[in-house]
């Protein structure tokens, strides 16, 4: 395994593994749904308005489920306009006009979306913690001394712990 996808490993949460997989199989249940739509359209035009919608639920809750509870929650507790309500209010009104796939399909981009967002925030973390963890405890300093005209220099070692802020080291 190379090392790049060892960083990904690594970088990655166990909520961000979860996120991606169900990311994976609502876009997997979605795209048979669109196959098995457009390579046989009687049976979409047969089938009972309720049983496509029946069908496209599963792929939008698998996911959007968090999205829409979030949502319930922020509203519940006066913080009505968020990105999650808007995304709830546009998903749900694309299903109430009977555009299933454009409802699971703006759903699963918006995950997608939060997923990246999610992993680049840690990626940035750890490397500020990575930065933090090389800086040197301690610094050497050198200070001129000008007691009577005399303009020596004099050295030593500080701790990182002794040094304050707007100091110059």
């Amino acid at each position: 395994m190379s090392d790049r996808i060892k960083d990904l490993a690594r970088d990655v949460t166990p909520k961000q593994k979860k996120l991606a997989l169900r990311i994976l199989i609502a876009a997997a249940w979605l795209i048979a749904l669109e196959i098995t739509r457009h390579a046989i359209p009687e049976l979409i035009t047969t089938a009972n308005g309720v049983w496509i919608f029946i069908f496209y639920l599963p792929p939008y809750f698998i996911a959007g489920w968090d999205v829409l509870y979030q949502s319930v929650r922020h509203i519940l507790n006066g913080q009505i306009f968020d990105e999650n309500f808007l995304m709830s209010l546009a998903t749900i009104g694309a299903l109430a006009i009977g555009e299933y796939p454009e409802a699971v399909f703006v759903m699963l981009f918006y995950q997608t979306g939060e997923w990246f967002q999610n992993y680049a925030v840690g990626r940035s973390r750890r490397s500020v913690a990575d930065l933090m963890d090389i800086r040197p405890d301690t610094a050497h300093v050198e200070r001129e001394n000008n007691n009577n005209n005399n303009n020596n220099a004099q050295e030593g070692d500080i701790k990182q712990d002794n040094n304050k802020i707007g100091k110059y080291t």
